[in-house]
This record gives structure tokens, sequence and C-alpha cells, in this order.
């Protein structure tokens, strides 16, 4: 407007740096402030602040219903994650304030439910979360800003589930013109089921071509969306990382020994909305000239929490070589010998006379089992034996080294 005395009218974040915007998640804390900057006093009658969060797809579909009748089928849904509602300048019922000229901040705070969706943008349906604020004048048409922040749900792959190796195997009989050329078998395999962006996928397979014509083994990652609404789906695919290998001829094998598959920066799966999921799979397939190929498909989940170093490592590795020994491409080291018994090492009659020499001090009743005595008894049996590599913590010094008699 001409003579609109409104300079500057915005919804700022918390934290939000040059050129960055925070990311949220559930149950953490969304502050900020409203920024209100006039050239001139102005009345305000309020100040309303308003935080959604919400769900919703929509796609339409052609029907027919006869001959030459057809008709358009809509499917909508949405669904409320967050909302919130605050005022932050109200005068009174019918009443307003004058503000002066110059810049204005007027400060909020809200709590994010404990379990929200990642946001995502998707050709049928999205999960936005933005902030809104309108400010309310006399005789002047109301003034609204917004702005959308980011929320990503953390997807933790060091669980059992995602740690867990992943296999499959199928066979298809090519055939062309109603004759059968031969048997094609698949069998892939990776180490787990969680992955982050960024990683690398080590891919193992094995190809059989027993037909007579020469095939092409090639492995992706897919990405799969699929959007509910009114008890129907709706599935885009698209494919967010490929490899090929090379043909394998009539007769031959090959082996995949970990061909590496980088996943790119993709968004995490969504598996925990109502109205939309976001799935990701690694598809290992086989093109058989003059048939339809020959696809295996292998479930991922691409998480946001990658691998531990330190909490999964024995999993991991335990799987990863129970793996490798499955498909012969590594061997464990022997199971090492046992340590010995202790009836091994010290006599019976050493054990006896140490239990003898305790026995008075264990039936003197001004002997308490609490004492320091005991209490290093007890520290020392607990303790694990020091390694041979280990050294003296405590050397002898030269003044107190023996020394020899004619010196």
């Amino acid at each position: 407007m001409l003579f609109d005395k409104v300079k500057a009218f915005m919804v700022l974040l918390d934290g939000a740096g040059a050129g960055s915007e925070p990311v949220f998640s559930g149950g953490q804390a969304v502050a900020g402030r409203v920024l209100l900057e006039l050239a001139g006093p102005a009345r305000v009658s309020s100040l309303k602040l308003r935080a959604r969060g919400r769900a919703r797809v929509h796609w339409t579909e052609s029907r027919s219903a006869g001959s030459s009748t057809a008709y358009t089928q809509s499917y909508s849904e949405r669904v409320e994650v967050v909302s919130h509602r605050a005022t932050l300048l109200a005068p009174g019922t019918g009443e307003t304030t004058t503000l002066p000229p110059g810049r204005h901040e007027f400060p909020f705070s809200f709590q994010l439910p404990p379990t929200l969706v990642t946001s995502f943008e998707g050709k049928h349906g999205s999960v936005r979360y933005c902030i809104k604020a309108t400010l309310h004048r006399p005789w002047v048409p109301a003034r609204r800003t917004r702005k959308v922040f980011t929320v990503i749900e953390p997807v933790d792959i060091n669980t059992p589930a995602l740690l867990a190796p992943q296999a499959g195997a199928r066979e298809k009989i090519a055939r062309s013109w109603y004759s059968n050329r031969g048997l094609v078998s698949l069998s892939a395999k990776i180490d787990r089921k969680g992955y982050t962006p960024g990683e690398v996928i080590p891919v193992f397979a094995e190809i059989d071509n027993g037909s007579t014509r020469p095939v092409l083994p090639r492995a992706a990652v897919v990405q799969t969306q699929t959007f509910m609404a009114r008890g129907a789906r709706k599935q885009k695919r698209a494919v967010v990382a490929s490899l090929s290998g090379e043909p394998v001829g009539p007769g031959r094998r090959a082996l995949w020994q970990g061909r590496a598959l980088r996943i790119p920066p993709v968004g995490p799966s969504i598996l925990h909305c109502r109205v939309l999921h976001v799935d990701y799979a690694l598809k290992v397939c086989v093109d058989i000239p003059g048939s339809s190929k020959l696809l295996l498909e292998l479930p991922l989940v691409i998480g946001t929490i990658p691998l531990h170093p330190f909490g999964s490592r024995s999993s991991s590795v335990g799987s990863h070589a129970s793996f490798l020994m499955d498909w012969g491409l590594g061997v464990l080291p022997e199971r090492p010998e046992a340590p010995p018994e202790y009836s091994e090492v010290v006599p019976d009659e050493q054990v006896a006379a140490m239990e003898q020499s305790l026995l008075p001090l264990l039936q003197d009743p001004d002997v308490s089992m609490e004492g320091p005595f005991f209490a290093y008894i007890q520290e020392f049996r607990y303790r694990p034996p020091p390694l041979y590599s280990e050294e003296d913590p405590n050397p002898p010094s030269e003044a107190r080294r023996p020394r020899c008699m004619t010196c």
C-alpha cells in the first residue's frame, strides 16, 4: 500500500544463521520472534501466531462409466501433526494499542509433539511445517507473514532389525517362441538393511546363466512413494542410484564380491505416516533377451543416525563374517585355545593352606566383611589378569637396586 506504515513484518527463528535455517525433530522447542518495523505510529488490534504441521495427499484418476461416458475421480486426505496458537499482542476486546515508530520484536516459543513426520515434498503429497503471524489493525486489511521450518525425524539404523543381513534368490526359465532356452538363476545379499546417505552398499550376487544367450546383471536403489486416501493408493517410483555389471555368457557364472553402490543425498524413510510412505529397496535384476527380466528385491531403510563405530561393532562384524562364510568369500580364524583351569595352575595343597590361614579371620566376630582387607580381596578377585606385554608400573629405583657384594 502507498501509505502503509509497516516497513517490515516477518517471523525469525532462533538458531538461524546466514544462509542456514535450524532443523527440528519431535519433542524439541521452537523459539523465535516476530519482527515488526513501523515507519510511523500505528494502531494495532492484535498480533496472533499459529504453528501448523500437516501431511496431505491429493491425486485424480480418470474413470469410465460406459462406452462414451468418462469422469474424473479425486482422492484427498490430510493429517494434522502440529497445531499451536498464541496471541502475542492483545490490548483487549474491541480495544487497540498504538505502537510508536521503530523496530518491535515479539518473542514466542512452543513445544513440538514427541513424534513427528519428516518434511517431504512429492508429486501427489507433502509434509509441511510453517509458522504464520497475522497483524490486525482497525480499518486496514490484515497483514500476514509465514515462515516454513524443516523437521527431520531421527531414524536410527543401530538396531538389530536394521543391522540384520538381507538375502534372497530367484530363478527363471528363459523362453522364446514357446521353447525353453535354459534356466537363469540369481542370488544376492547385503550385509545389513539400514544405511544412511553417502554410505556404500557392497552388493554380493551370483548369476548363473544356463540359457543359450548372454544376460546382463544390474542393480539399483529404488525409492517408492506411496500415497493413501479413502482406501485407495497411488505410487511413484524413482531410481536414485544404479550400477551395471558385465554380460554373462551362455553357460557361464558370474560372482559379484561386494560391488559398490553409493547412496546419494536422499530423504530418510517415512514409515509411520497414515497418508504417505517413503520406502527404499535394492533391486537386483538380470536382463534376459527375448524374455522378461529376472528381478530380486531386498528391502532397505534409509536412516539419519549412521552406524555407530563402537556400539554395533560386534554385531556388524559378526554378521559380516557369517555373511562371507555363507558365500565362500572368507574363512574365520580357528577358535583360540581356552585358558587353563585354576586347579591346574595352583596345587590343591596351596589352596587348602590359604583357606586355613583365612579361617581365623572369618570366625572372628570383630572382623567385618566390609573392611578394606576383604574389599581388596574381592577387587583383586574380579580384576582381569595383566597382559604379558605390560611393563612393571613401579620399577625399582636406582637407590633400592640390590648391589653386588663385590662392588
